[in-house]
């Protein structure tokens, strides 16, 4: 459960400093639902940029957004992508919820906004007095830094060094200090020894993404939720939703799949992640290029006992498609070969690097599966190539200039010739081996409770469905303070 209690002198100095910055709160309800965000609010956002360091952009926290770079509202059904057969050689319909038109790019925002509103909304976070550490594989860290910026709070991201140049690059613009730990995304260990080494500090609070389970709430109740309403907006009469897929990072998008199966009951839920280090398919760990997506380790907020599936993506895969998405070569295959309109090319590079393994993974669920045209697979595209074009240049200066043939090439090597190899449908054996890694990361190494680790697995009631709950009491705080500044009743 989430600690939800009340420190009165940080919650006086929050709400204090809230009044002095302008900042609202918006609620879950209204992440889920942002017709009910207020009419001023709204007036505001048709005069604010997507990434405008400007509070109001904290109620573009939603998977709602409209497609604009500014002045958006909201609309009904989120922005999605449905991939057509000739792309992906299957007959199932894969879809995916797209993250690109959150602020920053990314749906971490969303994740990072769930950690960090509980305890600003309790006072346990002292706006006034602490430093919010976010500790991540890149993209937590910069939704983190830019909540923290909206909340007037102080900043340390932390992310590995190898990241991409643009997340350093826009990192500099917004956090009060960047830490760069050694290693790529599969090295974790490393940022969560200096995240150690920051708690003995009293001015910080870790917001660890990895185990803070406000980062599952908010995916659970607006991921989840969003992913439903695709899901209804395009299911057909014979459709049925057959499961999801989503690579594991911090595991926070999991969630999203115990939201679906608790609605859809019959739906699998598939973990990815990269075959360059498959932790979770056969405890192995090495380095890897699926940026976003942490590994050697099981994170605390996996669900594992509601998991159907582990499946390893070849990074080489993912890096490959996203030369194809992207260069104007590739672009003119995938119209003219595979015959894919204007708009579907163009939406191609909404795709970043853990969402191409996010496709890849639904293809290689529905050849296991032996899906149908009937059969719905959803996922969500957690950033774009935004964040990804030092990457195509140094793809190019690996391989060379782009061209038909190579295009070519990487849509039938990478993606139509997809086996199902390493992939593993989990018995009720094989998820408790995976469960009882976390062991060995957050009991030996990061002191918690062997009681609490077991009650995760076998009191599923009065945890994982329990915190699921508290977005509810949340809102309720969220009101509290709000009606506290008093800016509600100003608008």
């Amino acid at each position: 459960m989430i600690d939800l209690r009340i420190n009165k002198e940080g919650l006086a100095h929050n709400i204090q400093k809230a009044k002095e910055n302008n900042i609202i709160i918006p609620t879950f309800a209204q992440m889920q639902n942002p017709e009910l965000v207020p009419e001023k609010i709204k007036e505001k956002l048709t005069h604010t940029g997507l990434w405008d360091v400007d509070p109001v952009n904290l109620f573009r926290v939603t998977w709602k957004n409209e497609a604009k770079e500014t002045g958006g509202l909201f609309q009904e059904t989120p922005n999605y992508i449905e991939f057509p057969s000739a792309l992906t050689g299957v007959k199932a319909r894969i879809v995916a919820m797209v993250g690109k038109w959150f602020p920053t790019g990314c749906h971490k925002v969303g994740a990072s906004f769930g950690c960090l509103v509980p305890r600003l909304v309790t006072g346990q976070f002292d706006a006034t007095y602490h430093k919010a550490v976010w500790p991540s594989t890149g993209n937590y860290c910069r939704g983190g830094a830019f909540n923290s910026k909206l909340l007037a709070c102080d900043s340390i991201a932390i992310l590995p060094a190898e990241m991409s140049k643009e997340r350093f690059d826009w990192l500099k613009t917004i956090a009060g200090e960047i830490i760069a730990t050694p290693g790529c995304e599969s090295n974790v260990k490393e940022i969560f020894d200096k995240t150690w080494e920051l708690k003995q500090r009293p001015d910080v609070m870790v917001f660890n993404q990895f185990e803070e389970m406000g980062n599952p709430v908010w995916h659970y109740n607006i991921t989840g939720e969003a992913l439903a309403k695709v899901y209804e907006s395009i299911r057909r009469p014979d459709d049925r939703l057959a499961g999801c897929a989503f690579t594991s990072g911090s595991a926070g998008t999991m969630s999203a799949g115990d939201y679906l199966k608790d609605h859809y009951p019959t739906a699998k839920v598939a973990v990815g992640e990269a075959l360059q280090c498959p932790t979770i398919l056969n405890n192995g760990f090495g380095g890897h290029r699926i940026e976003g997506i942490g590994d050697k380790h099981i994170p605390w907020i996996h669900n594992v006992k509601n998991t159907d599936m582990a499946i390893a993506i070849d990074d080489e895969d993912s890096q490959r498609l996203l030369r194809l998405f992207n260069k104007p070569e590739g672009k003119q295959y995938m119209k003219e070969v595979l015959g894919m309109s204007d708009e579907q090319v163009e939406k191609m590079s909404w795709l970043g690097i853990s969402g191409i393994a996010n496709m890849l993974c639904c293809i290689k669920m529905a050849k296991y599966y032996e899906l149908t045209e009937n059969d719905v697979l959803l996922t969500v595209l957690t950033d774009s190539a935004v964040m990804y074009q030092s990457r195509i240049e140094e793809l190019d200066q690996m391989h060379g200039e782009y061209n038909a043939h190579e295009a070519s090439l990487d849509h039938n090597l990478h993606m139509l010739n997809l086996k199902t190899d390493n992939l593993l449908e989990l018995t009720y054996a094989d998820r408790k081996r995976i469960h009882n890694l976390k062991y060995y990361t957050w009991v030996e190494q990061q002191a918690r409770d062997v009681k609490e680790l077991n009650a995760l697995w076998y009191d599923t009631k009065g945890t994982w469905d329990a915190v699921h709950a508290q977005a509810k009491e949340m809102d309720e705080l969220i009101n509290e303070f709000n009606e506290a500044t008093g800016l509600l009743k100003a608008l």
